[in-house]
């Protein structure tokens, strides 16, 4: 019989965590109380908020949730504080490479505006960096309820601070509303300079969202993803691509796309040959952050320890670490496996 490893010891990277909602409980019961923001009972209790999402006024509730969270974070040392403290967890649950996605729109209002808070952000990424020893970089994220323009203003920001620490461009929120083609000449800029194409698809929306994000954005990895479980000639296309899905079975059953956690696909992903990179999305919503994304593949869906590392490996390989990282973390991976 196979010996259980601990999974925290378990080198990984981690490449789908959202900016506020990687916020500890704790730090949002604090902030909220310093600038005087009355939240709900969902966001002050020690159990994460019953969310269902697959339909409108459940989506409208998640993200009037997240808001409110977001309404928190007002000066330079919030958001110092929040890096350093998911850096800190991060560290705690084996990940040593950290891609984290923020829309920096959505705190430029308090922040001095867009270039003062994306510059605010970097170098809080900086700073958690030096300080934790996790490599961690960004992903700036278009909002596609936003207008397009909007999107192609985030993408030129993204490149210009390419040497900064911004690796990638994302598109997040309901992917149920408008088009990816739509944001096409965002992910143009986006590629042109350099940057990864990571957007949400295949979560709230069926197959036809993933194949949206291949065909119009030319997505290198896809945010969910989980949905092209569907489609047999789509898991096929991204093994064939080698297009890594940023799945996070934890918020996929909190917000209602799958049932139970046995129901979410990730043997037939991982058996189809798609690329995963297990990620923990929004733990301040959700409660489990990422090792616990690794025991529920353990748990639930009876992946080994052999399986687990293969895991982790797909997310190491999928980051955009530089090669000599990639190779230290993938000798760690292998020596977790055969210590």
């Amino acid at each position: 019989m196979e010996r259980i490893r601990d999974l925290r010891q378990l080198p990984k990277a981690h490449l789908h965590l959202h900016f506020t909602g990687s916020m500890r409980a704790t730090t949002l019961l604090e902030l909220a109380d310093q600038y005087g923001v009355h939240l709900p009972d969902a966001l002050k209790g020690g159990e994460p908020p019953r969310l269902r999402a697959t339909d409108e006024r459940g989506w409208f509730r998640f993200q009037r949730l997240y808001d409110l969270a977001r309404s928190c974070l007002r000066r330079p040392e919030d958001i110092q504080r929040l890096v350093r403290e998911a850096a800190e967890e991060d560290v705690r649950d084996g990940s040593e490479w950290l891609e984290i996605q923020v829309d920096p729109t959505s705190y430029a209002p308090r922040l001095g505006g867009l270039i003062p808070a994306l510059e605010i952000i970097l170098d809080a990424v900086e700073r958690a960096s030096r300080d934790t020893g996790l490599g961690i970089r960004v992903l700036v994220a278009a909002n596609r309820m936003k207008h397009p323009l909007e999107a192609r203003t985030l993408a030129r920001l993204a490149v210009r601070y390419a040497d900064r620490g911004v690796v990638g461009f994302g598109l997040s929120n309901d992917e149920r509303r408008g088009f990816a083609r739509d944001f096409d000449r965002a992910f143009a800029i986006a590629r042109a300079g350099g940057l990864l194409a990571a957007p949400h698809g295949g979560e709230l929306s069926g197959p036809a969202s993933v194949r949206d994000c291949l065909d119009d954005l030319h997505a290198g990895r896809v945010g969910h993803g989980v949905r092209a479980a569907e489609d047999p000639a789509l898991l096929r296309r991204l093994a064939d691509r080698g297009v890594t899905c940023e799945v996070c079975p934890a918020s996929n059953v909190a917000l209602g796309v799958y049932e139970k956690p046995e129901d979410v696909p990730l043997r037939t992903l991982f058996e189809a040959g798609v690329p995963m990179a297990l990620g923990a999305d929004d733990p301040l919503l959700f409660g489990a952050r990422l090792a616990a994304q690794y025991e529920i593949a353990r748990g639930v869906h009876g992946f080994s320890d052999t399986e687990l590392a293969e895991l982790a490996r797909q997310s190491v390989r999928a980051s955009q670490a530089p090669e000599s990282e990639r190779r230290r973390l993938l000798a760690g991976i292998d020596a977790w496996l055969a210590a």
